[in-house]
Order: C-alpha cells, then structure tokens, then sequence
C-alpha cells in the first residue's frame, strides 16, 4: 500500500513541476502546422488551360506515371516525418498543378484524416497552393482565393485564404497561403512583384484584424524573399518573434518566426552556394499571449531529414530535387519544408 501511496504522490508531483500557466502538461493539446514548396508536383495529363507541356510523358521532363508515384512517395514521406512521426495537423503546399495531385498524397495516410482545400490560380504553369487539413481537428468555416494583379494588368498567383475552427478549443485560424512572384529575372528587377502581393495581403489582413483585432492569423508559403526583405519587414510588416517579450505582443502586429533562423544564416532553399530562407511561417501578436491557440515559442524548424538530403554525408547539404535543369534526379523537393507547434492554452479573462 505503501508502495502504491508513494508512486502516486510521485506522479502528482511530476504532474505539478510541468504545470504551465495554470494546465499540466498532459492536459494541454498541440497542434502541428506545416508548409513546403514541392516543386512541380504535376500529373501526367495534358491541361489544354495550362502551360504543362514540359511535364508530359513525351515533353522534356518525360514526365512519366512512375516518376509520378515516386514523387508522391518522397513527399509523404517527408510528411509522415513531421511532428515526431505523426504528420502536420495542417500543411500548405506550393506548387501544385491541381486538387487532384495532393489527393494522391491524402491517400497515403491512414492515421490522418486530410482535407483539400485548392483553387486554380491564374498561373500560366499551372503551379498552384493548397492546403491539407485534419478533420478530426478542424472544420472548415470559409475559403476565398485574393488575386494578385501586377501594374501591367498580369495576374500572378493567387493567396489562398482558408479559415479552419479548431475543435477543441473553438478558436479560428485565418490562415494565407502564398507564393510571391518568383526571382526569375533578376531579385531586384522581380522586387516590385512582390511588394504589390506583400501590400495584398496587409490590406486584407487589416481587414480581418479590423473584424476582431484578436483574431488568430498564421500566414505561410514560399514567399521568394527573405525575413529581412523590403516586401517582408516594411510592406507586410512581419517583424521578428522575441519570445522573452511574448507577454507583450501587440494583437495587430505580425511576427516572423523564421526571423531568428534568418539571423543564423540557414536557409531553405540554396541558390548555387548560397542560402536563402524563402520558406516562412508568420503569425498575428493574438498568437503569442498564451490565451487559446498559440504559439508554442522556439518551435519554429526547417525540417530537414538525413533521407532528404542530397548529400548525406554532408550537414550543410541541400534537399535532393526531382529534377537538376532537365536531369531526372528522383528526389524530394529543392525546398527544405518548415514547420512551428502550436498548443492551446485555457482563455485568459480580460
């Protein structure tokens, strides 16, 4: 009796020494969020609306069924990898040709329940976003597509703007998912792109914070510039994540939790010898005051796996590609995906 008496005032105290701002931590519920850049992740159909010509069987790329399949075997893969083996709670994905893609990367999973969520971007590739989400975590309450329309009059990718209800705790999440225009052309020539989706997107982000300043915002993506950029730091206003003040964030004011891993020099994407982190997570200030859903601070990752790695013996290696130019590499992606927890805190009153 003795015995037992003593295990469970041990267990109690265990329980008390990781007691965080009023829950324990077996009480408390994690989420896991998740984004990466695919790389051309296409079928093998010919889409007469779209330029896919190069990922044909008989187009340059001899884009075949079985490189199909094994491209949707890397990622999931990858996926299942994140969040300690359990896969993402949600993840956005760039450059998707179509919903019909990421459904064969839904029907690799059976410990989760994933939704699609995707709209046709006016692209001229034919590369879209999307976003997979669980259902046994999440409903799904809206989804609108903002364009992108550039001073010529192009239409560039769309933002795909989702908002998801988080079952446990009633909370909804605003969630942006983007592909900025890219670098193609040369990064100063390209930047004025990318300004104009950055000022996009602060315009309608105001406009849910105008709603509710406490709304919760988490925007993600393959933004084509670095934390540091013009279009990031003084457009989008995205500024770093200090989580030493994060009693102090202010609800209107985003924060870069990338911005740190930045700082570090790493990257998710290396351009000949060079990194760039171009792969970002960014969240509203209502994310960071432990009421609700929030960020769970120093949990932002670039999620890079030895079995991704393009050189394994090497730390500082890049993610292995499907293709280098128009050589069939088999691999993963040329982006590292990245990632952040979040947990859901007890309402504070106000």
């Amino acid at each position: 009796m003795k015995k037992y008496f003593f295990i469970a005032v041990i267990s109690l105290s265990f329980l008390c020494t990781y007691k965080i701002f009023g829950q324990t931590e077996a009480n408390n519920k994690f989420i896991y969020i998740a984004n990466w850049n695919v790389e051309n992740l296409f079928d093998t159909f010919n889409d007469t609306a779209k330029n896919d010509d190069e990922f044909l069987p008989e187009g340059k790329k001899q884009w075949t069924e079985e490189k199909f399949m094994k491209k949707i075997e890397n990622l999931s893969e990858g996926i299942h990898f994140m969040n300690n083996g359990k896969g993402p709670d949600i993840i956005a994905f760039e450059e998707v040709e179509n919903i019909g893609v990421m459904k064969f990367i839904v029907y690799k999973f059976t410990g989760r329940d994933y939704i699609t969520v995707h709209r046709d971007s006016p692209d001229l590739r034919g590369i879209d976003v999307g976003l997979l989400y669980d259902r046994n975590v999440f409903d799904i309450l809206h989804v609108q597509k903002i364009p992108v329309k550039l001073p010529d009059g192009t239409l560039t990718r769309d933002i795909l703007h989702v908002t998801l209800k988080y079952k446990l705790g009633l909370d909804s999440l605003h969630i942006f998912v983007n592909h900025w225009p890219s670098r193609r052309m040369g990064t100063e020539a390209t930047e004025y792109k990318r300004k104009i989706a950055a000022e996009i997107l602060r315009g309608k982000v105001d406009s849910v914070l105008d709603l509710d300043p406490d709304n919760k915002i988490i925007i993600l993506g393959d933004f084509n510039d670095e934390p540091a950029d013009n279009s990031i730091l003084n457009k989008l206003k995205a500024d770093t994540a200090n989580c030493s003040q994060i009693t102090k964030s202010d609800a209107r004011k985003l924060y870069n939790l990338a911005f740190s891993d930045y700082k570090l020099g790493l990257g998710t994407y290396r351009y000949k010898k060079d990194w760039n982190l171009l792969d970002q997570i960014i969240i509203s200030g209502s994310l960071l005051d432990n009421s609700g859903l929030s960020y769970f601070c120093d949990s932002f990752e670039i999620i890079k796996p030895e079995f991704i790695l393009e050189n394994k013996k090497d730390d500082s290696s890049a993610p292995l590609p499907t293709f280098r130019g128009n050589k069939y590499l088999g691999g993963y992606s040329d982006h590292f995906p990245v990632g952040a927890r979040f947990k859901y805190f007890e309402r504070k009153t106000r």
